[in-house]
């Protein structure tokens, strides 16, 4: 194995609590959309607050790739030389998304609209991902865009196509989608019309608006014109709900713990983690609420308390889906039993996190019943073991903050991804007060 292939592990002490002020790593899905649209608006955007993954630094490097210059990233900061909406040249070779479903899905609807050919690759986790879910509606659009067998990557999308408008119903609430459908709306003819079963995060409709691009939302139904252009401007990337989850678990299930999650991004459709924590009984509050740059943000103060398990309400499924693997542990440390239905989308993430966390729980002592859509699981003593996070970042740190209620060390397999989305977690983590090693 070379040295980029090692394996990490991480080992935690059993028990502790976390406690002080901390500031998590970007919000992801800004950071992507950042990168994106600077790139092709007019004008130089400049970013602050930008998360240094390894996931945004191949959207960065894609754009790169296709003539966009940048100045950074370095702590955050990145200074984008747009090219505008129809500057893109084509690039060398097949342009890598690394691990990241989020922006081969929103590249596949911003290179539909493009003159030239492209492909686009990942890892080999991102290579098991369902791209059909984009390349079909796409397809409806005009785009021409090949997948390998059972509609995974690579995408080959052919350029030069004429795209339409289309008025598309998903049949699956998927943000991932809906921006896709809504990028390559920016090079259709007429208007493109999406409309969601149930609402999704709504980054990229505010960022489309951040950049002087007009959006209508009425309800459900999201509509974008083809033919306008992108004005560069500032953007403030606030700290990752999800990134935050970790911590906010932690520190709920610990008792003893008072922690403060700076700057965090509470965009109301991304605030189903702290709506389900209230609903379970965490002492969470929202501290000096704010907005930057047309996106909600508060610092979040969670003290350790008694969980209790719940059925957890449908509607906020969409609105916490990738925060599932740490609230899995809440429930895990709660009383009684935590039901979770509507939940199909996490056998398709990194990894089957149904299974990969049900599978986790159990070798902890848990008690979870899998079902096809979620989860039954009993509150319970977790006991020290060892677990596999199936190269799923967010598996990884769930099961590290699961230690803090363990009765003995805890060993977490397989955790090198979780530099993809949290670069800085262990660091972060051990100021806290976890007791973590990386081997």
């Amino acid at each position: 194995m070379s040295a980029s292939q090692k394996r990490i592990d991480y080992r935690l002490a059993a028990g502790g609590k976390l406690a002080g002020r901390l500031r998590v790593a970007g919000d992801k899905s800004m950071s992507h959309r950042s990168v994106m649209l600077g790139s092709l608006a007019d004008g130089v955007t400049r970013v602050t607050g930008l998360l240094e993954g390894e996931d945004v630094l191949c959207t960065l490097a894609a754009f790169r790739a296709m003539g966009m210059q940048a100045k950074g990233p370095e702590n955050g900061r990145l200074t984008i030389q747009g090219v505008g909406i129809d500057g893109l040249r084509p690039p060398a070779q097949p342009l890598d998304m690394g691990n990241s479903g989020t922006a081969m899905r929103l590249m596949a609807g911003i290179l539909a609209g493009q003159k030239f050919d492209s492909v686009l690759i990942g890892d080999e986790s991102l290579s098991k991902r369902p791209m059909k879910r984009v390349s079909e509606p796409l397809g409806k659009m005009g785009a021409c865009i090949d997948t390998a067998e059972g509609g995974r990557p690579p995408l080959r999308i052919r350029g030069g196509q004429k795209l339409r408008g289309i008025d598309y119903p998903m049949p699956v609430a998927s943000a991932q989608v809906k921006s896709s459908l809504l990028l390559a709306g920016l090079y259709a003819e007429g208007e493109t019309v999406v409309t969601e079963p149930a609402p999704t995060r709504d980054h990229t409709e505010r960022m489309l608006r951040g950049f002087g691009y007009p959006v209508q939302v009425s309800g459900s139904t999201i509509r974008v014109r083809g033919g306008g252009r992108l004005t560069a401007c500032d953007i403030d990337v606030p700290a990752d709900i999800s990134s935050a989850t970790f911590f906010l678990v932690g520190a709920a299930i610990s008792p003893g713990s008072d922690l403060v999650v700076e700057h965090v991004g509470v965009n109301p459709t991304r605030i189903g983690v702290i709506n389900i924590l209230k609903l379970m009984g965490a002492d969470l509050t929202l501290e000096n609420p704010r907005e930057v740059g047309g996106e909600p943000v508060a610092d979040l103060r969670i003290r350790g308390s008694k969980l209790k398990g719940i059925r957890i309400p449908e509607d906020q499924v969409p609105l916490a889906i990738d925060e599932f693997p740490a609230l899995f542990i809440a429930a895990a440390c709660a009383e009684g039993e935590t039901v979770l239905t509507g939940a199909h989308e996490l056998r398709v993430k990194e990894s089957d996190r149904i299974a990969a966390m049900a599978a986790g729980l159990k070798q902890l002592g848990i008690s979870i019943q899998e079902t096809p859509d979620g989860a039954i699981i009993q509150g319970g003593r977790l006991t020290g073991g060892e677990v596999d996070s199936h190269g799923d970042h967010r598996i990884a740190m769930s099961f590290s903050m699961a230690a803090l209620r363990a009765s003995g060390p805890v060993t977490v397999r397989d955790c090198k991804n979780v530099a993809t989305s949290f670069p800085n977690f262990v660091d972060l983590a051990r100021r806290a007060g976890l007791g973590i090693k990386v081997v």
